[in-house]
């Protein structure tokens, strides 16, 4: 019923910026929370921020200083801005979203990925 895809994702060196976007299409009458989790090899996929439609935000402690997210309801698009990358922060990053809470595991609808790569 939802489909999202990411892009923005690839390779930066540490210490830069790179901002990901995800565009929903489909039910999005259906979308209130919209965000960003991640997953690097030999761990578990992670919250990293995430966003509802009245702009309410929630961070994950190791980003909250450094990434910023945003939607735009009229383009049903959520974006993350990630400055002062890390090599920590390597991993494949999903859109997710869904009708309920931020961070429900209900929230059920997922992009295919999109690989952000640090070097140090």
């Amino acid at each position: 019923q939802v489909q999202l895809v990411e892009s923005g994702g690839g390779l930066v060196q540490a210490g830069g910026s790179l901002r990901l976007s995800c565009l929903a299409s489909g039910s999005v009458f259906r979308i209130n929370a919209m965000g960003w989790y991640r997953q690097a090899p030999g761990k578990q996929r992670e919250l990293v921020a995430v966003i509802n439609s009245a702009g309410y935000r929630n961070y994950a402690g190791s980003v909250k200083d450094r990434f910023t997210i945003s939607r735009d309801n009229a383009k049903n698009t959520v974006y993350l801005q990630m400055n002062s990358l890390k090599p920590e922060d390597t991993a494949v990053y999903y859109c997710n979203a869904g009708p309920y809470g931020l961070g429900s595991p209900r929230n059920d609808y997922w992009g295919q990925g999109t690989q952000v790569t640090v070097s140090s």
